[in-house]
């Protein structure tokens, strides 16, 4: 496809007052943002340089997967977990809609790279939209700019976005527009290309995010073997020197972020952020898997970010940091729950008017965010934009329960591991709209963004294990077990690097371990300075897990024929551990 003839053609097809082709610079930037800020949509932060708050519509503030279509020919090829339509008539009704839609608005055009420019990991994409504030943070969150063009020699994702309010000649716009009522977001993988209409929230909008760099990037990875994946990458390195990296998938907003910028407890050890959201993962020559972050920056969830649960992140937005649905206080500085501090009279609200304590109500959004460049990151990894990626040691799946999955659990092999990518659930956060604290399953923590059936997503798992015999080891976390009073029995935050230290070890042999019928259990963990019960934190319960298993086995039926042998057979092996189990 010809970029200047594609967007010429959308041009046509939106209409707009002016087209803008984005340079990446950070003149560009300021120009914008002074705009927006004249415009009132913009406040800029006194306390954070360069900073930025901006609230959104209240029905426009995370992502809606109720609208969001995958439009592959065949219905089976979208799979159970999947919104599917027939491609050529969602391309009707994308006609319908964006014809006209950006009258009175600049229609901006977004050369943008995902992954480090020239490494042979990156895709390149080019996101129209009528949004500033998306422009603001695709700059942040990409490599974006005119140099992206030159990456260019046949093949770039083309991405149209559009808030979906055109004006009329003379019309003042309003401060946040969006068109809920209408709202759609329509990948086409085969083509491939992404159309989002209605929606400004960063999910839906910032088409390089979980759009390219996960639903259409995980079917060209399975077509050309390699691996798309929700997760961190981090580096972590013992009172040694010696380095590992490892790769980990939690649904949105369960703190995934904070492991991937931790702040370790015990003596010696670092942890060094590559990505806290997507990984790139390929085999290298070598025969070890090695990942990239195709994102340039973070798009964290504020609530709950603090010196105490996540210090670097608060160091990362000190600065050069766009605010979104936080607090705003009287003094022009963010605040949000969780930060650690008591809310100051005449606060703010997300909703752009005074906050009153006594309504119940949270002053920030449970999805408020900050946009930040990874750079800015006081522990980003050294080895971060390097074009060959890292190589990685361990993979960790996790969720958010309450009880029956023990603090960590190792698999037995490759294929026991994917049963664990396949086997996650989690309880639903304010990331996506829906019941907060019910359980959902979420495979590999792919549910919301798996481009194809996920019965072939788990398959392709299986055959990219038979690529190599240095395959990393997977493992299974969980760090908010419960007891019966509903306290936490793991402290969290910085002290997961026991965790991750016991990974570690494993990953080299070091470390003990006892079989049982989930899987591999530490028999020691560093709990040097805490009063911890591990009894409690790696009970498995016979019963629970029956119960777990009978439930999965209901679930696995959801993909029929696309369902992995491989992995039926692991259900069944469990089954049969815990039956074995229960009778010592």
């Amino acid at each position: 496809m010809n970029y200047k003839i594609w967007i010429d053609e959308i041009a046509e097809l939106c209409q707009p007052s002016r087209v803008h082709l984005c340079d990446g610079s950070d003149e560009e930037y300021n120009s914008i943002a002074a705009s927006m800020v004249s415009h009132q949509t913009l406040i800029p932060l006194k306390k954070r340089p360069g900073s930025f708050w901006c609230h959104s519509h209240p029905d426009d503030v995370a992502r809606v997967e109720e609208c969001t279509f995958i439009c592959c020919k065949e219905k089976v090829d979208a799979g159970p977990t999947n919104n599917w339509c027939d491609p050529q008539e969602m391309h009707r009704r994308l006609k319908s809609l964006f014809a006209g839609c950006m009258r009175g608005r600049t229609m901006y055009v977004i050369p943008y790279c995902m992954g480090p420019i020239g490494s042979p990991f990156s895709k390149i994409g080019i996101e129209i939209t009528d949004s500033p504030y998306v422009v603001l943070n695709m700059k942040i969150m990409t490599r974006m700019g005119l140099h992206v063009l030159k990456q260019i020699k046949s093949d770039f994702v083309p991405g149209v976005h559009s808030v979906g309010v055109p004006l009329k000649p003379g019309e003042k716009d309003v401060p946040w527009p969006c068109n809920p009522s209408d709202r759609v977001i329509a990948h086409f993988p085969h083509e491939p290309s992404i159309w989002s209409f209605g929606s400004g929230y960063g999910g839906n909008a910032l088409l390089g995010k979980k759009c390219f760099a996960l639903r259409i990037a995980s079917v060209l990875a399975r077509n050309e073997s390699w691996l798309a994946e929700h997760m961190l990458i981090l580096g972590i390195t013992n009172p040694q020197g010696q380095k590992k990296y490892i790769a980990a998938a939690f649904p949105s907003a369960c703190g995934k972020t904070n492991l991937a910028m931790l702040t370790p407890t015990l003596p010696g050890w670092k942890v060094e952020c590559v990505g806290d959201d997507i990984a790139w993962m390929r085999f290298g020559s070598d025969g070890r898997l090695y990942a990239i972050n195709p994102e340039a920056g973070y798009f964290g969830v504020a609530p709950g970010t603090s010196m105490k649960t996540n210090p670097n992140a608060m160091k990362t937005i000190a600065h050069d940091a766009l605010f979104t649905n936080v607090a705003l206080t009287p003094d022009r500085d963010v605040w949000w729950e969780g930060i650690g501090s008591e809310p100051p009279p005449g606060l703010i609200s997300w909703l752009g008017s005074l906050w009153d304590p006594k309504s119940g109500k949270p002053a920030s959004h449970p999805n408020a965010r900050f946009t930040v460049s990874a750079k800015q990151n006081p522990i980003y990894d050294p080895e971060a934009e390097n074009p060959l990626g890292v190589p990685i040691s361990a993979i960790i799946f996790g969720g958010r329960r309450a009880s029956v999955v023990p603090l960590v659990v190792e698999a037995f092999n490759w294929a026991h591991g994917v049963f664990f990518g396949a086997s996650v659930s989690s309880e639903m956060t304010a990331a996506a709209k829906g019941e907060i604290g019910k359980l959902r399953h979420d495979p590999f923590a792919m549910l919301p963004f798996c481009g194809y059936n996920m019965g072939d997503y788990f398959n392709h798992w299986l055959e990219m294990g038979k690529k190599s015999h240095q395959l990393p080891r997977i493992y299974y976390v969980n760090w908010f077990r419960k007891d019966e009073e509903g306290k936490y029995l793991w402290p969290g935050f910085g002290e997961n690097v026991r965790v991750l230290k016991w990974i570690f070890e494993r990953t080299s042999n070091l470390a003990p371990a006892k079989l049982s019928p989930i899987g591999h259990l530490p028999t020691t963990l560093d709990l040097s300075g805490l009063d911890i019960d591990l009894k409690k934190l790696f009970h498995v319960s016979a019963q629970e897990w029956q119960q777990e298993a009978q439930e999965l086995a209901s679930y696995f039926k959801l993909f029929k024929d696309q369902m992995p042998p491989v992995l039926l057979d692991e259900l069944k092996h469990l089954m049969q551990r815990l039956s074995e189990h229960e009778k010592v």
